[in-house]
C-alpha cells in the first residue's frame, strides 16, 4: 500500500481525539498529565498562536489555555462546503475549518490541525501536526451545539450504511482496488480503532468506534479508482450513494465526541 493510501486509511480526525481527551480532562475524568500524550498517539504536536505565546510550543505548553473552560464548551466541528453546521460564522476560523474539514470550537478559542508531510533523508515520510488557535466571537461554543444527539445520530448512521449498501451492490462497485480491501481488514483490528476517554457512555463509545472506522473507509474510498463504475455517469452514480453516508458519519462522530460526559 502507498504512503498516502496509508495516510489517508489509518490516521483518524485528529479533532476528535482533541475534544474528547480535553473534554474528560475537564471533567475531572483523567490528569492533565495524560491529556497531551493521549491527543498526540505518537505523533509530534505544537501549537501556534496560542493566547500567551510568541512561537510554537509544544502541545502541553499550550493547554492550559483551556483549563477555565467548562467540557460542555469544548466541541467538535466536521463542516464541508454546503453544510457549516457548527461554525460561528464567516471569518478566518470558519474558511479554515472549511479547508480542514475539521475543528474544535472551545470557549472564545478555534483550534484546527494542520497536518504537514516531511521526507527524512533516508526517504522515509512522517507527519507532524500543528494546531493553530484562533480567537473567536462572542456566542461560539453555542453555535456549535446545534447538532443530532448519539441516539439519532446513531439511527441515521445506520440508515444511510443501509442505503449505501444496497445502492453500491446495484452498481456493482466489488472491484474497487485491492488496497480497500487490505484497508477495511486493518480497521477491522480491535487495536484500529482508538476508544473514546472515561466518561463517554456505552451508545457514544459504539457511535464513536462504527463512525470513525467508516469515516476512513470513505476517505480512502474518495482515493480509489471508480472500480466497478466504468464510465463517468457509474462513477456519478457511486459517488451520489456514499454521500448521504458520509454527511451522516460526519455527524455521528460530532455526536459522539460532543456526548454527555458522566463522572
Amino acid at each position: 500500500m502507498s504512503a498516502p493510501t496509508d495516510a489517508v486509511t489509518l490516521a483518524p480526525r485528529r479533532s476528535s481525539r482533541f475534544v474528547a481527551w480535553v473534554r474528560a480532562w475537564r471533567t475531572g475524568l483523567v490528569p492533565f498529565d495524560e491529556v497531551a500524550d493521549e491527543i498526540a498517539d505518537g505523533e509530534e504536536h505544537l501549537v501556534a498562536d496560542a493566547p500567551g505565546t510568541w512561537t510554537d510550543v509544544p502541545l502541553t505548553e499550550a493547554l492550559p489555555v483551556l483549563s477555565r473552560t467548562p467540557p460542555d464548551r469544548v466541541r467538535l466541528v466536521l463542516p464541508v462546503p454546503g453544510d457549516p453546521r457548527g461554525l460561528p460564522g464567516p471569518g478566518p476560523f470558519a474558511g479554515a475549518a472549511l479547508l480542514a474539514g475539521e475543528a474544535v470550537v472551545a470557549g472564545d478559542l478555534g483550534v484546527i490541525p494542520e497536518v504537514r508531510s516531511h521526507t527524512s533523508g533516508s526517504g522515509m515520510t512522517f507527519e507532524t501536526v500543528l494546531w493553530r488557535v484562533y480567537p473567536l466571537p462572542a456566542g461560539a461554543a453555542a453555535a456549535a451545539r446545534h447538532e443530532p444527539g448519539a441516539a439519532e445520530a446513531e439511527a441515521e448512521l445506520a440508515a444511510a450504511l443501509a442505503e449505501a449498501t444496497a445502492a453500491l451492490t446495484r452498481l456493482d462497485v466489488a472491484a474497487w482496488r485491492p488496497e480497500l480491501a487490505g484497508a477495511l481488514a486493518a480497521l477491522r483490528r480491535p487495536d484500529s480503532c482508538k476508544d473514546l476517554p472515561p466518561g463517554f457512555d456505552p451508545r457514544a463509545r459504539r457511535l464513536f468506534a462504527r463512525a470513525s472506522v467508516l469515516d476512513r473507509v470513505l476517505a480512502l474510498a474518495e482515493h480509489a479508482a471508480p472500480g466497478g463504475a466504468v464510465n463517468g455517469y457509474e462513477a456519478q452514480q457511486r459517488d451520489a450513494a456514499l454521500r448521504p453516508l458520509t454527511a451522516a458519519c460526519r455527524r455521528a462522530l460530532v455526536a459522539a465526541c460532543n456526548a454527555p460526559l458522566r463522572p
